[in-house]
């Protein structure tokens, strides 16, 4: 990645908050100590483009250094907390102006999802609507997650060409068993009451209820973890699961997706199809027949990576992979999924290569490889600092 410094750090006011932010994409309210940072681009379901990828890593990094900055709030506008990142126009911007531009892209979000995850203001997530992929990385990695009744979370990579990022690896290797293998692969929904048992959300507030919390949450003058949860539980529940909750079907997810591979995983799913009538069963099947060779492959191989490194060496080894799907070293998977998914829409990619056993071991440990190519370097991520004072020097 090109180093990163004067650039960013030039337009960020003493104030802490930065310059010339672009009121149609991202909005910011001061509260007291407490910044609200709210994702506005509600037709597009708030979907990330580059520019609010950067404008969100300008104002994450003075509010590092700013002592009159303590809490951090993040919200969608409309019906959704954000759906990802703009896939549609980003693939275009590949295709049009090359590798490189991906490689940024990725790139500056995944610095955005360390600055986040490594933060020592506490950052509130309201992720009520639809939370999926990019979504995911700009939330997750925050001390708070607050969910609701009308939550949608889903990393829906594989059906794309692509594989879950953004730290992905790293939060869901972390989940119950096997069952971050099964929401990456399949790129299973879920609902709030899901996300909180399994891990993925740290409260459930009821959607009506948000404006009250979010107004509770605007008087606090302390970065103590402590007291912000203090607030959140007054309006916190505990919903029951649905009684078609994936999570209700962990021993089998456990059983089938523990195998070594994806061949492997989908005739142990058969296997569970021959013997019981579940309809739960035969969509994660088709989920996954449906999905992109490569794709899967890779996937399973980054979870399984996951679960033994840190979020930086997540995101720096997810760096990686992304860059080769973007320069298309082995498949193509991503602008044939963006183009069938995104843009046609006849929800009919065409893989190549088009099966699994065509995907071999060799092309798989080439998306973990560093690239040759005297344009590319690794993802380089700052040291965590007890104090976060040290952020931009490294930038």
């Amino acid at each position: 990645m090109p180093a990163r410094g004067k650039e960013d750090m030039a337009s960020l006011h003493s104030s802490g908050s930065p310059a010339g932010v672009d009121s149609d994409q991202l909005l910011v309210e001061a509260n007291g100590s407490t910044r609200t940072l709210i994702l506005n681009r509600p037709k597009q379901l708030n979907a990330l483009s580059s520019a609010m990828i950067k404008e969100l890593l300008r104002c994450f990094i003075a509010y590092q250094k700013d002592d009159g900055v303590k809490l951090l709030i993040m919200k969608g506008k409309g019906r959704a907390f954000c759906a990802g990142g703009d896939a549609a126009v980003g693939s275009q911007c590949i295709l049009n102006v090359g590798w490189k531009w991906g490689a940024d892209f990725f790139g500056n979000q995944y610095f955005l999802n360390y600055i986040i995850a490594t933060s020592i203001k506490p950052q509130v997530s309201l992720l009520t609507g639809i939370v999926m992929g990019g979504g995911a990385g700009i939330s997750l990695h925050g001390r708070f997650r607050v969910v609701t009744d009308k939550t949608v979370f889903a990393m829906p990579e594989t059906a794309l060409g692509l594989f879950p990022d953004v730290g992905a690896s790293y939060f869901l290797s972390r989940l119950p068993g096997f069952y971050g293998e099964y929401v990456a692969l399949g790129g299973a929904r879920l609902d709030g009451a899901e996300m909180l048992a399994c891990g993925l959300a740290t409260h459930f507030v009821m959607s009506n209820r948000l404006p009250l919390l979010e107004e509770s949450l605007k008087k606090v003058d302390t970065s103590n973890t402590f007291v912000v949860c203090g607030i959140i539980d007054q309006f916190a529940e505990h919903p029951s699961l649905k009684e078609n909750s994936s999570l209700k079907r962990l021993e089998i997810i456990n059983k089938c997706f523990s195998k070594r591979t994806i061949e492997e995983i989908i005739s142990a799913l058969e296997q569970v199809a021959s013997n019981l009538v579940d309809e739960w069963v035969t969509t994660t099947i088709q989920s996954l027949r449906k999905a992109s060779p490569t794709s899967l492959k890779i996937t399973l191989r980054s979870i399984r990576e996951g679960r033994t490194q840190t979020v930086g060496d997540c995101l720096r080894r997810e760096y990686r992979m992304v860059c080769h799907v973007v320069r298309g070293d082995f498949s193509r998977d991503f602008f044939e999924g963006c183009r069938a998914i995104l843009v046609d829409k006849d929800q009919n990619p065409k893989w190549m290569p088009p099966r699994l056993e065509q995907v071999h071991e060799e092309a798989v440990e080439q998306y973990f490889s560093r690239i040759d190519d005297p344009q590319w370097e690794d993802l380089n991520l700052p040291p965590r600092h007890s104090h976060g004072r040290n952020i931009e020097s490294k930038l």
